[in-house]
């Protein structure tokens, strides 16, 4: 087995690259500044990794050919890598790698109305939910997957898409804080995996469950993987959705409980519904 060849990208992408390679570099430099533990490393470059392996290298080809492992790729450009980046809490290492003229500028920017408006859109904890898991199903729509394996642009707009998503989602839902200030509060935390986990349960299902070809495109493209009908490919497809998916979002409830019951050891949880002191009738 060949694994330069495995390893050479199907479709190059300098954009990709250079934004792969800007992100490397700026965590080295910020780990300089900021000592980071080891597993949190491991972590971040665990995440690089995978999202490397599925993006740029020759699984791109199968992924082009096979529903199953177009199934997979999403999996691990739409939760696992990010999963994975966000619990390495890379944003402080990024940061610190960037020049110092450049921070300040940020700095800067991050207090007008254009940057600000655009933050808080990247941490709304009603509007990333949303996106996470539309962006799943809409690239499932058979015709929209169909256009979106025929043309480059659009495919590779797609796993844009899913990448960014996820990194914003897991970005929500392994934060750390209470709120404020954090974006979305602790049992939000715990509840919205479970909200955006059901309906790509049920989607996967029905595609496991469908006894015809939902998507032609991909005998089209020709099937890497002969020997396997389109029903089973797509039956397969449907299980990694259902189930595989589903045990990462089940990760990230388990992980927002756990930073549920910590905060509330440190007495750190918002007190609501607290009562005021009775006030004193006035004397005659």
């Amino acid at each position: 087995m060949d694994v330069l060849a495995w390893l050479r990208p199907w479709e190059f992408s300098p954009v990709f690259l250079l934004v792969y390679l800007t992100v490397a570099v700026l965590y080295v430099r910020g780990l300089r500044a900021h000592r980071v533990g080891t597993i949190r490393q491991i972590l971040f470059w665990t995440g690089m990794i995978v999202l490397y392996l599925s993006l740029h290298t020759r699984v791109d080809y199968y992924a082009e050919r096979m529903f199953f492992i177009h199934r997979l790729q999403h999996l691990v450009l739409h939760h696992l890598g990010p999963l994975l980046l966000m619990a390495a809490y890379p944003g402080q290492v990024l940061r610190a790698g960037l020049p110092l003229a450049w921070r300040s500028r940020l700095a800067v920017a991050r207090r007008r109305g254009p940057v600000r408006v655009l933050e808080s859109l990247a941490t709304n904890r009603f509007l990333i939910p949303l996106l996470f898991v539309a962006l799943v199903l809409v690239w499932l729509e058979p015709t929209v997957q169909f256009y979106s394996m025929l043309d480059w642009r659009i495919y590779r707009f797609m796993n844009w898409s899913v990448v960014i998503s996820g990194v914003l989602y897991w970005n929500l839902i392994l934060d750390r804080r209470p709120r404020p200030p954090a974006a979305m509060g602790p049992g939000a935390r715990i509840f919205s995996p479970i909200i955006t986990m059901v309906p790509q349960m049920v989607a996967g299902a029905v595609i496991t469950f469908t006894q015809y070809d939902l998507y032609p495109v991909f005998d089209l493209c020709g099937r890497a993987l002969p020997w396997m009908t389109a029903v089973e490919d797509q039956a397969l497809g449907g299980l990694i959705m259902w189930v595989l998916a589903g045990l990462i979002e089940t990760f990230g409830l388990l992980y927002a409980l756990g930073t549920l019951m910590r905060l509330s050891e440190r007495g750190r949880l918002p007190e609501r519904g607290r009562t005021r002191a009775p006030v004193a009738a006035p004397t005659a």
